[in-house]
């Protein structure tokens, strides 16, 4: 019997978890089965509890029950912990260990993938939301000259800054500000923030991006968004979606339950959207 692993969510159609979980299977010669469950809003414990049951192993968690995994989760890593949310779990007989891989994948796609080292650099973040909270302290890791957050909400940016500067291993600079304050131009600018999912622009101004720097944007498959193209309206060439983050996110997951890590770049060829 292969070992089950599943994705869980609501909706769960368009989670590409499957493909990919799959993919990293038949790479590395692991015997598992990895499918999608659909929760309702309120049904997420009962969900999980009728999966461990039937002998499943791990899952992953997307929206909106990341927050709900938080809570449902007995032992929680620092990366949990420090993103309030949960995106991968793991069970153990009546222990359920939880970790969000969302930032450390993010810095992988950054530093490996794209080869955007970010130590002494300047990094911008749009938002002030789960994805910003969980991807600061890998961030912070590489030691960049400056990290800034910019939020509508300017107190949500501060909170985070606050948050940030204080767990992180060593002392680089964190503020949180309004689109309003920005000022200079940022080596890397990553949009952590949901302007893409319903195709907004954020209100930032075009002077941030520096030309030989990177745009990333976190939302995957959208193509050109319109960050990216206010990003490319300014000269910048190096531009980027969060698929490479997606990948890499879930090869952690897979080296935390099976022991061995994938290579990734079959899976970021496969679903990468052209940036038109």
């Amino acid at each position: 019997m292969p070992d089950r692993y599943a994705v869980i969510g609501n909706p769960i159609e368009q989670s590409k978890s499957p493909f990919i979980h799959t993919a990293f299977a038949q790479l590395t010669g692991q015997v598992m089965d990895y499918s999608k469950l659909f929760a309702p809003l309120d049904g997420f414990a009962a969900a999980v509890d009728a999966f461990r049951v039937s002998g499943g192993h791990g899952m992953n968690v997307t929206a909106p029950f990341k927050l709900d995994a938080f809570a449902y989760a007995t032992h929680l890593a620092p990366s949990a912990q420090m993103a309030g949310a949960v995106n991968a779990m793991k069970f153990e007989g009546d222990k359920v260990y939880a970790e969000n891989f969302d930032g450390v994948g993010l810095v992988r796609d950054l530093v490996c993938n794209l080869q955007c080292p970010l130590q002494g650099r300047r990094v911008l973040i749009l938002g002030a939301g789960g994805a910003t909270r969980g991807a600061l302290l890998p961030l912070l890791a590489e030691q960049p000259a400056e990290l800034v957050i910019v939020n509508r909400t300017v107190a949500k940016a501060q909170a985070l800054a606050t948050l940030a500067y204080q767990h992180q291993t060593g002392k680089v600079p964190v503020t949180g500000v309004g689109y309003e304050a920005l000022q200079g131009v940022f080596d890397v600018v990553l949009n952590a923030s949901s302007s893409s999912l319903t195709a907004e622009l954020p209100p930032l101004p075009a002077s941030v991006f520096g030309t030989g720097g990177l745009a990333y944007d976190l939302t995957y498959g959208k193509g050109l968004t319109p960050f990216l193209k206010l990003a490319q309206q300014a000269g910048v060439t190096h531009l980027a979606d969060g698929v490479g983050m997606l990948a890499e996110q879930a090869a952690e997951a897979f080296a935390w339950w099976r022991g061995i890590r994938p290579d990734t770049a079959a899976v970021i060829h496969k679903l990468t959207v052209p940036l038109v």
